[in-house]
């Protein structure tokens, strides 16, 4: 048995898609990324599935979040002093200390040439 509950947009090639489904004989909800690209189209590995046995308590746990629960900072109310993502400096990666490279280096050296 497969019903889709609903979707979700998430960027302009996933979507989030929420169905009751069966997989391994076992009834579950299940919240997964759905792609559609040139290259793949089709479920992720990205997901969650929830086993009927424990959707009761999994629907108390979301029906205990209030409206008031999910407001929250939005970019315009991002500190002035505080960067964002999309501004905050790309980090260079580091290389490593040369007493980490030297035993690697060693160890070529110890090899024989076949």
């Amino acid at each position: 048995m497969e019903k889709d509950i609903g979707k979700l947009t998430k960027n302009d090639t996933t979507d989030i898609i929420l169905r009751i489904d069966d997989f391994a004989d076992k009834r579950g909800f299940t919240i997964r990324e759905f792609v559609t690209s040139e290259r793949y189209t089709g479920f992720t590995k990205s997901g969650v599935r929830i086993l009927a046995k424990d959707w009761p308590k999994f629907k108390e746990m979301i029906n205990s979040i209030e409206d008031s629960d999910m407001v929250g900072e939005t970019p315009e109310e991002v500190p002035a002093e505080q960067a964002t993502l999309d501004e905050a400096p790309a980090e260079t990666p580091k290389e490593a200390p040369a007493a980490e490279k030297a035993p690697v280096e060693a160890a070529k050296e110890e090899l024989p040439d076949y």
